[in-house]
């Protein structure tokens, strides 16, 4: 008989370190819903009263989650997944959606430098263009989701993909950058 609960969830017990951990976040962040898994090394960065995570979300060892500015915005929906190493930097807004497995070594961010020639690269402003990543999706290990980008529900980014474009609900892509693979059937 099948399980519905992947297998992180399924093998993974939440510990004291953990319930000490979630209690100190709940008072630091905007929001932090019910039954989240907060692991090993996980930073809130910056401006942690912008930073919203709903029920049951798991969120794996040495993640970076960072709201840049005082304006700058995250929501992680329910029973989101995000894995070890994912770095989330958000500048604007960046809005994740319910039932999304975000793989190992994700970058997620919604700002870039500007490139004037006239001006060093450092002394210049970011610019910014919000995220928006639907429900039920799964973005592979090392995935990129670069700023302005929206990903319908159903969708999968494959590993290794540099997502520049917006992604159709319930299709897979992939590649450098990344364009339409297949879609779910």
């Amino acid at each position: 008989m099948k399980s519905n609960v992947s297998q992180f969830r399924k093998y993974t017990k939440i510990k004291l370190v953990n319930r000490i951990r979630y209690f100190f976040q709940k008072f630091r962040l905007g929001y932090l819903g019910q039954n989240v898994f907060i692991g090993y090394r996980v930073l809130f960065l910056r401006f942690p009263k912008n930073i919203f995570v709903k029920d049951n979300v798991f969120i794996k060892d040495f993640v970076n989650i960072c709201s840049c500015n005082p304006d700058a915005i995250i929501k992680i929906g329910s029973r989101t997944t995000i894995g070890n190493y994912t770095f989330i930097y958000s500048s604007k807004s960046i809005i994740i959606g319910d039932d999304c497995n975000i793989a190992p070594f994700v970058y997620i961010v919604d700002s870039n430098h500007n490139t004037q020639k006239s001006k060093k690269i450092n002394l210049q402003s970011n610019i910014s263009s919000s995220i928006e990543i639907g429900d039920d999706v799964w973005i592979g290990t090392g995935a990129k989701i670069l700023m302005g980008v929206k990903i319908g529900n159903g969708a999968v980014i494959s590993a290794g993909s540099v997502v520049t474009t917006n992604v159709e609900p319930y299709s897979i892509v992939g590649g450098i950058p990344s364009q339409i693979i297949s879609c779910r059937k």
